[in-house]
């Protein structure tokens, strides 16, 4: 598979409950078509999908984004919550006029021209309520003061979370020291190091820095996982409200994902209407970095027979005829 660079850019989004002043929207884009928008997850960036949208690049207009308070995007000192990352990625499509109702744009051999929102694990959730954010907004358009309806295609969601589970309260206790902004953790790390060498942890070790060195350099991981360590606390998320959905959903879940178990991806696929579920096997929870040919793959066929059938219309009729 050829490489293609991608250039990384920047949008100014608009969100003054946040900000006074405009904040960063970092995001990498290849090929023409269609639109795809790419959300990441938890503890990742933007990078992640770079197999995934060169295999998708040749009919589709693939952005991949950089979440509010991840990657190269902003990072502004706040209490991160699903509704204002939500907020950060409704205003980002507007003003990249992708699609609130009133755009329209070449799109290739494909008839649709409203985004397609591809999320993995955090950006699953994201992707999720944006689309009942949009569900709301299209309810409400005959108020004076409603926003423009965000119009979605439908919804890829990879690995996802959301679903409230409160067996993850209390699992990473012993990482709760990790949290601490004191560079005496670092301190303690770095004198752990001789001793895990010795005992055959290292990379165990390793694997605790780079966790700690993820969540100081992204707020909103940090924010997330500090204002979420009670089952109370989990109040943003979506299992009660997606039945309200009504759009093409696909659901991708790894056969051995120990991060996100797999009754959250059954409960997304019981709970939308229509949605589809497909278990890769062999799979973890790195899904886009360790398996972009089987999500390639699935994408295409779910585009075909969900988003745009006409295509398949035009597929077997050519057969036929031939």
């Amino acid at each position: 598979m050829q490489y293609i660079e991608r250039i990384t850019k920047s949008q100014a989004v608009y969100l003054p409950q946040i900000s006074p002043k405009p904040l960063r929207a970092s995001y990498t884009e290849v090929g023409t078509g269609s639109p795809i928008i790419f959300l990441h997850g938890f503890l990742s960036n933007k990078h992640c999908w770079e197999e995934l949208t060169n295999l998708l690049k040749d009919h589709h207009r693939c952005i991949s984004l950089d979440l509010l308070g991840f990657g190269d995007s902003s990072k502004p000192k706040l209490r991160y919550n699903v509704p204002t990352v939500v907020a950060f990625v409704e205003e980002f499509l507007r003003v990249m006029a992708i699609d609130c109702g009133n755009h329209s744009y070449d799109c290739g051999n494909h008839s649709y021209d409203r985004p397609l929102l591809v999320g993995h694990s955090f950006g699953a959730w994201v992707a999720a309520a944006t689309a009942l954010r949009a569900l709301e907004n299209s309810n409400i358009l005959d108020t004076q003061d409603a926003p423009e309806a965000l119009q979605i295609a439908g919804l890829v969601l990879i690995g996802a979370a959301g679903i409230r589970d409160d067996s993850f309260c209390g699992k990473y206790d012993q990482y709760r020291p990790l949290l601490w902004s004191t560079p005496v953790v670092d301190w303690v790390l770095a004198l752990a190091t001789p001793l895990a060498k010795l005992l055959k942890q290292q990379a165990e070790l390793d694997k605790i820095r780079w966790f700690r060195s993820e969540l100081m350099e992204n707020p909103a991981a940090r924010s997330f996982v500090v204002d979420r360590l009670r089952p109370e606390d989990a109040i943003d998320t979506v299992e009660k409200e997606i039945h309200r959905l009504n759009l093409p959903t696909l659901v991708i879940a790894g056969a051995e994902d120990e991060t996100i178990p797999l009754w959250h991806s059954q409960t997304y696929a019981q709970e939308i209407q229509g949605a589809k579920l497909e278990i890769i096997p062999k799979a973890d929870h790195s899904l886009p970095q360790n398996s972009p040919l089987e999500i390639y793959e699935l994408i295409q066929n779910f585009l075909i027979t969900s988003i745009n059938p006409q295509i398949n219309l035009q597929i077997t009729d050519s057969k036929n005829n031939s």
